[in-house]
């Protein structure tokens, strides 16, 4: 393809757009990929932004977006008055590959390195204008910046004048295990004592920790699908094999699996919102009695509850000893702050404190655990949540209604009382869902596609979260989507 300059360029951005939805997405795959199988080899000079943008109509705010992010990553090189050239050796490529390839890994490391490649596929940024219902980004406007900054000041001070306090207490920051069951007690109906409480970094860190205790290889372990696929790559790194269960519009549907961990979801279905309901949970807990099974029960982002009763977790009803209850901080506090717990039976803590001793026989994030320990205590978290309540209600309520109101003859809505999202079911086929988030996301706005989370064959479905966008954002997404 010729340029208005006269320059010879040639770039497959047409069979790009065939597989990306979004014209930034067909752009960048279809220069990188050229610069990494040295189509476009090192000093390639480009077009300009306003020549590729006329070459393929597109505007220049997209080129630049996009030549800034190669640039960002080490494939492209801009000098003012020369241009933009490809600074990017494929032959480096080559070698860094010849080199992965000399090192043998263990079967636990080749499981891991499979996973990871296979995360992250599809997915795209957003523009910076977009209306973004995607999930993960919790409402910060709110946080009590000056009373958490105190904490933490406060605790530097302390800790440098005892810096091994702490020294290898793998189960985390006695005093923040305390305040977390006494919480726990108070808000959640577990009756649990410090010593079977654990801290860990986020709750994937739990998942992966309990699996690499529990799970032999080619053992089956039930996961939900859809689900959250932490989850699911835990087992597949472990050697084990998943079992897919069903779920529907009351949660996950038991059955006689012949396996010895379920993970679970029971407070709020991840990712539909569905609430287990009482029969089916002590059909689970019977399950894992005759199996001799433990349970995993992941209570994610139940603290929020807009409306109708708490839901007790399956943790209160256990009584042999058979569930593990995992909560984090990470959506009721700071994303950043990776701090979650796990509450074990007695018969798992001796194992579970012996494999994260191996990864961390010092805390970490110890500043952090005892800030939160100290806030917890003060009664600044459940001041905290409350507040959070209150902003999170008006929001899920205007998005329910404004969704079940326009939307719902494209979805088909999950019934929800709590959490960060909500879910609904495409009505169509998986070509028109395709299509319609496409001309969304060119219109300006996206959400999360379920699909990333293990959707049954031939179905679509969609998450869509509020926690970081103002009201009237969320007025005018719904426009936008309807």
């Amino acid at each position: 393809m010729t340029g208005g300059s006269g320059m010879e360029f040639h770039l497959p951005y047409d069979a790009y757009r065939m597989k990306y939805a979004s014209k930034y997405a067909a752009l960048y795959h279809a220069l990188h990929d050229e610069i990494l199988e040295s189509r476009l080899p090192l000093h390639t000079k480009l077009p300009s932004s306003r020549e590729l943008a006329r070459l393929f109509g597109l505007s220049r705010g997209t080129v630049n977006q996009v030549y800034e992010m190669l640039i960002a990553e080490g494939y492209l090189q801009a000098d003012v008055g020369r241009g933009t050239y490809v600074v990017y050796a494929s032959g480096q490529r080559k070698k860094d590959e010849l080199e992965e390839q000399a090192i043998r890994l263990s079967d636990w490391g080749e499981r891991v390195r499979a996973e990871e490649r296979g995360r992250g596929q599809g997915k795209e940024p957003d523009c910076p204008d977009h209306i973004s219902f995607r999930m993960g980004h919790p409402h910060l406007d709110e946080f009590p910046r000056e009373l958490w900054n105190r904490g933490m000041y406060e605790q530097v001070r302390r800790m440098t004048e005892s810096p091994q306090e702490e020294a290898f207490a793998a189960e985390g920051h006695e005093a923040l295990r305390l305040a977390i069951a006494q919480h726990l007690r108070r808000m959640r109906g577990i009756d649990a004592p410090p010593e079977r409480i654990v801290i860990v970094n986020g709750s994937m860190q739990a998942i992966a920790l309990l699996t690499q205790v529990l799970v032999n290889a080619d053992d089956p372990v039930v996961v939900e699908r859809p689900g959250y696929q932490g989850a699911t790559r835990a087992v597949l790194a472990a050697g084990g094999v998943p079992i897919h269960a069903e779920v529907d519009g009351q949660g996950l549907v038991p059955q006689p699996w012949n396996a010895r961990l379920l993970f679970v979801t029971p407070s709020r279905q991840f990712p539909t919102g569905a609430v287990l309901g009482l029969e089916r949970r002590q059909q689970l807990l019977r399950w894992a009695a005759e199996q001799g099974a433990v349970i995993v029960e992941d209570d994610y982002d139940s603290e929020f509850r807009h409306r109708g009763r708490p839901i007790e977790p399956l943790k209160v009803l256990d009584q042999e000893g058979r569930v593990v209850y995992i909560g984090t901080f990470s959506i009721t506090m700071l994303q950043e702050l990776r701090i979650g717990y796990v509450v074990l039976p007695k018969a798992l803590v001796g194992a579970f404190v012996a494999a994260k001793r191996l990864f961390e026989p010092h805390p970490s994030g110890l500043l952090e655990q005892r800030s939160l320990a100290t806030f917890m205590a003060s009664g600044g978290y459940e001041r905290h949540l409350r507040r959070m309540r209150r902003v999170y209600a008006s929001k899920f309520l205007l998005l329910q209604g404004l969704l079940q109101e326009r939307m719902s003859t494209r979805f088909d809505w999950v019934e929800s009382d709590a959490g960060l999202h909500l879910f609904g079911w495409w009505r169509g086929n998986a070509a028109s869902y395709a299509s319609y988030a496409a001309e969304c996301r060119e219109a300006g706005v996206t959400w999360s596609d379920a699909a990333s989370y293990g959707l049954p064959p031939g179905r679509a479905g969609a998450c869509f979260s509020f926690a970081h966008l103002t009201e009237d954002e969320i007025r005018r997404g719904v426009q936008l989507l309807r």
